[in-house]
């Protein structure tokens, strides 16, 4: 398996897998930025490549193949770690953490850290994905930017409700789905905003 692990290999009494966007892979930003807030406090994490973008194909397969694939990666995170299935917090950057979160629904996790969860195509509202969510039973923290064009708050919160896990959101303020803030109204680059971020995701991790 096409994948970074990172943090202590023992010791730790959770871990987090991270999974990539659909357009990205193991080594975008946000996801590095990301485990390298938990290796602070640490919380070990694994990032992995789906084998379609490790191929270097350019669209990912349909979601039944995609969850094979997190399932195989959530089990090369707890043979690193040894930790059992229920001390992994599953999740990722948009596509990736909507695989992750309907693993999560069927197999259930200690939590899942949806990053930019892409609820719906751009100018598609109706097109939801959520049919998993009244089964999710995990805690939930979504981050989002507020300008997201595949979900706004209102949406997010108002879909969210059928979680029946305790659900957190996380809003960065004025940014999009790639979570760049409008810097002229902020003063903040993307890199300058998503470092909070992942700390609070971080410490929201460890208060599981």
């Amino acid at each position: 398996m096409d994948c970074e692990f990172q943090g202590p290999k023992r010791g730790a009494d959770r871990a987090v897998l991270l999974a990539h966007g659909a357009g990205a892979d193991m080594n975008a930003n946000t996801l590095t930025v990301f485990a390298d807030a938990l290796a602070v406090i640490g919380v070990p994490s694994l990032r992995f490549n789906f084998a379609y973008r490790a191929s270097g194909r350019g669209a990912p397969p349909k979601a039944p193949v995609l969850e094979i694939e997190v399932r195989a990666a959530a089990a090369e995170l707890m043979r690193r770690t040894k930790l059992p299935s229920d001390r992994i917090v599953v999740g990722g950057r948009s596509m990736g953490g909507r695989i992750a979160s309907m693993v999560a629904a069927a197999d259930g996790a200690m939590g899942c850290l949806l990053l930019g969860y892409p609820l719906h195509p751009p100018g598609k509202p109706d097109v939801l994905r959520v049919a998993h969510f009244g089964s999710l039973r995990s805690p939930v923290l979504f981050v989002s930017g507020t300008r997201d064009a595949f979900g706004t708050p209102d949406e997010l919160q108002l879909h969210a409700r059928s979680i029946s896990g305790a659900v957190r959101f996380h809003w960065i303020d004025t940014a999009d789905h790639g979570f760049r803030p409008l810097k002229k109204v902020t003063g903040l680059t993307t890199d300058e905003a998503l470092i909070p971020v992942a700390e609070f995701a971080a410490q929201w991790v460890a208060s599981l």
